[in-house]
């Protein structure tokens, strides 16, 4: 028989216990223990999720197994999840964009030899994935501040490499594009010379658009995408 302590049985207050780390370490989302207790499935939607990148990086010829990829914690209006694998390069996400719509960019050199710097690099750090604001246009809450600013007040945002992946599955999904009338500034990224790249649909020349701004810049339609990691 069971241990009792305080009428609760010891092998309950050991998955209670459990839970309560993998709470605390985003191993279980505060979302997904909502669903287990309202008698839904919780891991249903990520599976789903998760099958869906694996399936575009299939087609992208990377083969990966994300069933274990570490999902971070939510955050209320992140709903967007991006799972970056070990392998996968910016010069090969800008090559699978171009491949399904027309794009531009202002190198014409390797993204990866260009765009030097990343908070977050698949190839040095190994899988990972990121929750962004579920939104058409980068972050409102950022517009006005420089990429120095959000560096300064530790705001982490969106690499090139991230915001190129999320344009190639969104478009996946809805024949759409994003940043239409804003441009995302990728603050999580520095190219060699200490510029910023960007990027945004340019409805004159119905291209996806690459280019880069000066660390310092700010202005009202150069947001951040601000991430959860």
């Amino acid at each position: 028989m069971d241990n009792i302590i305080g009428g609760v049985p010891s092998d309950v207050l050991g998955m209670l216990g459990d839970l309560c780390s993998k709470l605390k370490h985003g191993s279980i989302t505060l979302e997904e223990l909502e669903s287990f207790v309202n008698r839904r499935n919780p891991f249903e939607n990520r599976r789903t999720v998760l099958a869906q990148w694996e399936a575009l990086y299939r087609g992208l010829g990377v083969v990966v197994d994300l069933g274990g990829v570490r999902i971070p914690a939510k955050r209320r209006g992140f709903d967007r999840l991006i799972v970056v694998p070990q392998g996968i390069k910016i010069q090969r996400a800008y090559e699978a964009c171009a491949s399904t719509f027309p794009c531009w960019k202002w190198a014409e050199e390797d993204l990866d030899a260009v765009v030097s710097e990343n908070d977050r690099d698949p190839n040095r750090d190994g899988t990972y994935a990121i929750w962004l604001r579920e939104r058409v246009e980068a972050d409102e809450e950022w517009k006005n501040k420089s990429a120095n600013q959000l560096r300064g007040c530790k705001i982490p945002g969106a690499t090139l490499l991230e915001r190129l992946l999320y344009e190639l599955k969104f478009f996946k999904e809805t024949g759409r594009h994003l940043d239409i009338k804003n441009v995302t500034l990728c603050a999580g990224s520095r190219c060699r010379d200490g510029h910023v790249p960007f990027v945004h649909f340019s409805e004159f020349d119905g291209e996806v658009r690459v280019f880069w701004s000066f660390p310092g810049d700010a202005f009202g339609s150069l947001r951040s995408r601000e991430v959860v990691s």
